[in-house]
């Protein structure tokens, strides 16, 4: 059994401690934040202790740490609790900064700790069917991959603010999800952004339309398409042309009730936002969790993958500033 501690209480702590508690291999042993009272009504929630960071990270009887607080605090609590030899799960993204995200890598390889990095689209059930057809050769070889990613509201500016970017944020999973698809980083990344939604996230420095091309060495193409607002829901669609045909993934719809008449064909919206999108994908994303920490095989989704989708943010948001294609390997 894996004793847990959960630093974070907000709303994607409460998801991860739905996930640690119905999995039968884990136990949620304590949680934490900032806000104290946040942690007592989660810890209250599953009947479980709030505790502070350190003391969760000091109990030699908890195993492993979910990071679920703010990104600036990610590489600080990363490297506490790999040096007290926990196995550890943090959200994405691995900082704001690239530098520290880099430094925090090394200081993990020192201690030879397991880290996973919350991608949890990797792990969604259509996502997931859809890599291993690709796998199998059931289109052949990839040539044009085509991410959609659209939410269904702009965040608060105040959110907006201290959240990295629209690239730092919102299309981190994307880039992870070309590269897991790809299975390959691309050599460059050409970014066009504007703020069409809200002007007060452009006065606030950021953008909330934007699309990306990138580019591979041996000729393959993936474009990604965020936007802050669908009006009809939350937007999230794959798809490959490979040499032999496509594969597609299509947004999961609040039901399936189609109504055919004279007056034409409708049907259901997608589901409204990322947790009714993507609860499925947070619990198989746990179960990869725990199989690999009770195993001792690799990580899934590693430390290095989330240095490397950095790595693709600040290409893009580099290039959106130079309006001019960015080259990975150019990348400090």
């Amino acid at each position: 059994m894996l004793n847990v501690g959960l630093l974070g209480a907000g709303r994607i702590g409460a998801v991860h401690a739905r996930a640690i508690t119905a999995h039968r291999g884990s136990t949620l042993a304590a949680i934490s934040d900032v806000v104290a009272d946040n942690a007592a009504r989660l810890a209250e929630t599953y009947g479980t202790d709030a505790r502070t960071s350190d003391e969760i990270i000091a109990d030699p009887a908890i195993d492993a740490v979910l990071i679920a607080t703010s990104t600036d605090t990610h590489c600080d609590f990363i490297e506490a609790a790999t040096a007290a030899g926990k196995a550890v799960l943090c959200e994405k993204p691995v900082d704001l900064s690239l530098s520290r995200a880099r430094a925090c890598q090394d200081a993990v390889a020192a201690t030879g700790q397991p880290v996973m990095i919350g991608f949890n689209r990797r792990f969604d059930p259509s996502f997931g069917a859809f890599k291993s057809a690709l796998k199998a050769g059931e289109i052949g070889k990839p040539e044009l991959l085509s991410i959609t990613s659209f939410d269904p509201a702009p965040p608060p500016v105040s959110y907006v603010k201290v959240s990295g970017g629209l690239f730092r944020d919102m299309m981190i999973h994307d880039f992870d999800m070309a590269n897991f698809i790809m299975s390959d980083a691309p050599e460059t990344v050409m970014a066009v952004g504007s703020a069409i939604v809200d002007p007060e996230i452009g006065a606030a420095g950021d953008v909330d339309t934007a699309a990306v091309t990138l580019t591979y060495a041996d000729g393959r193409i993936a474009v990604i398409k965020n936007s802050r607002r669908a009006a009809y829901g939350y937007d999230q669609r794959i798809e490959l042309l490979g040499s032999d045909g496509m594969l597609q993934a299509q947004n999961m719809l609040e039901n399936l009730v189609v109504k055919s008449t004279a007056q034409g064909v409708t049907g259901a919206k997608p589901t409204y936002f990322f947790l009714e999108r993507y609860m499925p994908a947070y619990e198989a994303e746990w179960s990869a969790f725990v199989e690999a920490v009770e195993t001792g095989t690799p990580m899934p989704v590693s430390l290095h993958d989330g240095v490397q989708a950095l790595v693709m943010a600040e290409a893009a948001t580099r290039s959106v500033k130079d309006k001019k294609p960015v080259k990975l390997v150019d990348v400090a």
